[in-house]
């Protein structure tokens, strides 16, 4: 084992620890996980824990179930909220074959190999993720959704339930030693933003991962509900993680150039141009669901066309300027990323067509400067200005033919992917919907 295991180790048994949760995900982003005994970890350690994969979406075939979770040591944190006489730590956990090599098809593996590149060409990727989600009221038919409040953007409304609720989740992240930038009520009613401090990739995915988990468990012990669905309301705004991205070269910020446009250096410029070129290929990954085309192309400043900007929030990526002249400041946001994707297979597909601009040296075309939902038809084509996939089925065709995606994620994720979102498109448009109905009977 190495020292920071042994650290593990010593500090499960100073703090008298009775269970360890062990964490992954599947394709599809849905947390999964097993408790183990103290006393098991160590081995868990050097030789892995065996499940079946082959019950886990996507992570194997049948023919190929077995499988072993290792505990990523560096993730180990105490669960805040549990009783003080029987604590409960976590650990997220990387995904092998038995022969103790990394599985393919594992969507933290995913993300690990894409950063693994990025160090190979001298980057470390740093990400500041700005999460969205709806608080609910609790009920028995999803059909009859509320929001838990009437509040808009950055309201604060004495004695509300959003501000004690956002309170209890930020000290519990805080508590789990993930840090908490700001969070506030967003423009929906019943909608919150939580914002987490910029972190390596690989944290950052884990920590998105986990403020999902809190939030709905905070939410739950409040008797409310919290969905991170993009678009839970037709006439409301969608839920959106715009995700901040950038690339350091040591301690020295590789976007930053105080003689740039926007202080934007030209491997910036490139990052962007690799993020557009390959914006309708990722979609399908970064926007996994037939509801986030609902998002996409439903307004509230969703973006829907392939353009960047500086102060253009239409634009699919931003060059923010909040803070001139700090070099550790220079990033690029990218805006149609929901908060229902899987944050592994999300960011690593980000960071591949970012990359590949920045290695193919792909020029950056002209900066939108008007609010491209306005134009008509005729100017955008006019200007060059393309649009994102309109839905699911549109988004997985794009995905099919990508060999970007494909060398991303691997030949298992990959094509799970395919199978996996076309069954959701089949599944969708069988449905008979309330509008339909609604149009086509008329009742007496």
């Amino acid at each position: 084992m190495d020292a920071g295991q042994e650290s593990v180790l010593r500090e499960i048994s100073d703090r008298g620890i009775r269970l360890v949760r062990l964490w992954f995900t599947d394709v599809s982003g849905v947390l999964k996980a097993v408790a183990i005994d103290p006393g098991e970890l160590e081995s868990a350690f050097t030789e892995g824990i065996g499940f079946d994969g082959s019950s886990i979406e996507g992570l194997t075939r049948v023919y190929e179930s077995d499988m072993l979770l290792r505990p990523d040591a560096s993730t180990f944190t105490i669960l805040p909220n549990r009783s003080e006489d029987e604590p409960v730590a976590r650990m997220f956990c990387d995904v092998l074959t038995p022969d103790g090599q990394p599985a393919l098809s594992d969507p933290r593996g995913v993300l690990e190999r894409t950063l693994e590149r990025a160090r190979n060409i001298g980057f470390t990727v740093m990400i500041h993720p700005e999460v969205e989600f709806y608080l609910l009221k609790n009920t028995d038919d999803p059909l009859k959704i509320e929001p838990a409040d009437t509040a808009g953007y950055f309201d604060h409304v004495a004695r509300d339930g959003s501000n004690d609720f956002r309170r209890r989740a930020v000290r519990t992240l805080e508590d789990m030693g993930i840090s908490v930038e700001f969070s506030h009520h967003e423009g929906g009613p019943g909608q919150n933003e939580i914002d987490l401090r910029a972190t390596e990739a690989l944290q950052a995915a884990d920590n998105i991962v986990t403020l999902r988990t809190v939030v709905e468990e905070v939410a739950l012990s409040q008797n409310q509900v919290a969905t991170f669905m993009p678009k839970p309301f037709q006439d409301f705004p969608g839920s959106g993680m715009h995700t901040h991205i950038s690339l350091f070269e040591g301690d020295s910020n590789a976007f930053y150039d105080p003689s740039g446009q926007y202080q934007l250096s030209v491997t910036g410029r490139r990052f962007i141009a690799g993020l557009l070129r390959h914006a309708k290929e990722i979609s399908a990954v970064v926007n996994q669901s037939v509801n986030s085309y609902k998002r996409l192309w439903g307004g509230g400043e969703a973006p829907s066309f392939i353009t960047w900007g500086h102060n253009n929030r239409s634009a699919l990526v931003r060059v923010p300027l909040y803070k001139p002249n700090k070099p550790d400041s220079a990033r690029v946001e990218y805006r149609a990323i929901d908060s229902a994707a899987n944050p592994y297979l999300a960011l690593a597909v980000l960071i591949s067509a970012g990359l590949a601009g920045v290695e193919g040296k792909y020029d950056l075309p002209d900066e939108a400067e008007d609010d491209v939902w306005h134009l008509s038809d005729r100017e955008r084509a006019a200007l060059g200005i393309e649009a994102l996939p309109h839905d699911l089925k549109d988004a997985v065709a794009e995905l099919s033919n990508s060999e970007l995606v494909a060398a991303t994620l691997g030949e298992e994720a990959f094509d799970f992917l395919i199978r996996e979102k076309k069954q959701e498109w089949r599944e969708y448009r069988a449905q008979i919907t309330a509008w339909e109905l609604r149009q086509s009977i008329k009742l007496l």
